[in-house]
């Protein structure tokens, strides 16, 4: 008996180790008779933005190479992998959404030359075409290293070439972003393990900061994958029974629709929680069903197609109307958020964002009669006993990433001031635990999250997710008119 083969190899080569031996006369057969076709692309619209930001990131390390790849397809089960989703800073720097890429900015005397490696289409003169799980037979057709070019406006080369080109790197003064490619991790070893490690960071820390800002194409990108984010919520208040149960896995997949009909996909994995379910705040096992009289929240964004998300939560009456005591925390959370929108503009500390909203909650958890101390006390670092009860900051950035920029140094971000060109999510909570015996029976099971997407502009916020209403008031109007119009389809 012939040797088993080896399953990475095999894989590598994109074929399987159950894959048929084929004959000669099939292959044979299978090489011919294909007519060549050409894709009529030609330069996107966001060229000059990514160009700009390589430009930026150029600047930041003169004289440096910096490798910056996208990843490869995930395994999900045995030979199936999960739809492949690029990386953020990779897609941030080029606007390639392909697996397995790799962009490389090498110092010249202008600052870097780009050069992007990626995997071109399939030659007809292999057998790659068709016996490759990269062929085009089983993905479909691929770019060119010129159609690729002309659409990115980036130099293209051989994904082929990328071990070459990475062996011949200068020690000490290669940066690479890792965690990505572990081919890549391991092809470009650091120099100086203690210092690469920070020269690395770096890196990643740079590519986070410079996102920060959004720039006019970005928040147009944003706003979009908003507008679908508010038309999946009609879309679920549609279809929302008042008199009787509903799974909430059947709304998590009607949001998934519109997800998928006018974006990407989610940009993170829904929280549809009824009753109780709301009080978990990452509630994504959506195993639960509705109940009239009880409250539902949905924290779920689209993804555009340019891969920029929207963050958006909604808290509705399953019966049409809060009752008063929902209605009351309702109320405080709203007030809540409110501050927050209004206390936001350039210059202002991100931190006192996170004061303002606590403040307001604080409050009204102390006219609920739950706060042991006075506000000033529960406020107070060395005690926020408040936060038993809302155990999440006020927010957080949002761009490619639901919690975009995340490796940007606590002093640009956290403990940091916001700039016009910021797009943050404003989403202060309350819950209430079933298992909280120091809140009144009647409060316990009640979770209240209201989410928005806001731009920071030199005169203040603008709210991106506006479209979706915010007080109890227009909730229940706005629940009862999307009842009144009937179920949809996209399109």
């Amino acid at each position: 008996m012939g040797e088993k083969p080896d399953e990475t190899a095999v894989q590598d080569k994109g074929t399987e180790s159950h894959d048929p031996d084929f004959p000669e006369k099939f292959l044979a057969f299978m090489r011919e008779g294909w007519r060549d076709s050409t894709l009529p692309v030609g330069p996107r619209p966001e060229v000059p933005n990514h160009a700009k930001r390589r430009a930026a990131l150029s600047a930041a390390f003169p004289g440096e190479t910096l490798v910056i790849p996208t990843g490869p397809e995930r395994v999900r089960a045995n030979d199936t992998a999960y739809r492949f989703r690029p990386g953020s800073d990779f897609v941030y720097l080029t606007g390639d959404h392909d697996p397995d890429s790799v962009l490389v900015l090498r110092p010249s005397g202008s600052g870097h030359d780009a050069v992007l490696y990626m995997r071109p289409r399939s030659s007809r003169e292999s057998d790659e075409f068709f016996r490759s799980r990269h062929g085009e037979l089983w993905v479909g057709r691929r770019h060119t290293l010129t159609e690729k070019a002309t659409e990115l406006g980036v130099e293209t080369a051989p994904l082929d070439d990328l071990p070459a080109a990475l062996a011949d790197l200068a020690p000490g003064r290669t940066r690479v972003l890792r965690g990505f490619d572990e081919l890549v991790d391991l092809s470009v070893r650091p120099y100086d393990p203690e210092r690469s490690g920070v020269r690395d960071r770096e890196l990643a820390e740079t590519i986070s900061e410079l996102k920060l800002v959004k720039d006019e194409w970005e928040i147009a990108q944003l706003q979009e994958a908003i507008d679908a984010t508010v038309r999946g919520f009609e879309d679920v208040a549609r279809i929302l029974p008042a008199d009787r149960p509903v799974s909430e896995r059947l709304l998590e997949g009607v949001f998934g629709l519109r997800a998928r009909h006018d974006g990407n996909d989610v940009g993170y994995s829904s929280i549809v929680g009824a009753g109780e379910h709301a009080t978990i705040l990452h509630w994504i096992h959506n195993n639960g069903t509705t109940r009239p009289g009880e409250l539902l929240l949905m924290d779920m964004g689209v993804e555009g197609r340019q891969l920029y998300t929207a963050d958006v939560t909604r808290v509705l009456p399953v019966s049409g109307t809060f009752s008063p005591l929902q209605r009351q925390v309702y109320d405080i959370v709203h007030a809540s958020q409110q501050a927050g929108i209004d206390f936001i503009k350039p210059g202002v500390a991100f931190r006192d964002v996170h004061l303002t909203c606590m403040r307001v909650l604080a409050e009204g958890l102390s006219e609920l009669g739950l706060l042991p101390v006075s506000v000033d006390e529960a406020m107070d670092p060395e005690s926020t006993v408040y936060r038993r009860w809302t155990l999440h900051g006020f927010g957080h950035m949002l761009g490619l990433d639901v919690h975009d920029c995340a490796r940007a140094r606590k002093e640009k971000y956290r403990d940091g001031t916001l700039g016009e060109g910021y797009v943050l999510t404003v989403e202060p909570g309350l819950y209430f635990q079933p298992e909280d015996d120091l809140v009144p029976e009647e409060l316990r099971g009640i979770g209240i999250r209201i989410e928005d997407d806001v731009l920071v502009t030199a005169t203040g916020a603008v709210n991106l997710s506006a479209g979706l209403p915010r007080t109890a008031d227009d909730v229940e109007s706005w629940l009862a008119a999307q009842r009144s119009a009937g179920a949809r389809l996209p399109g």
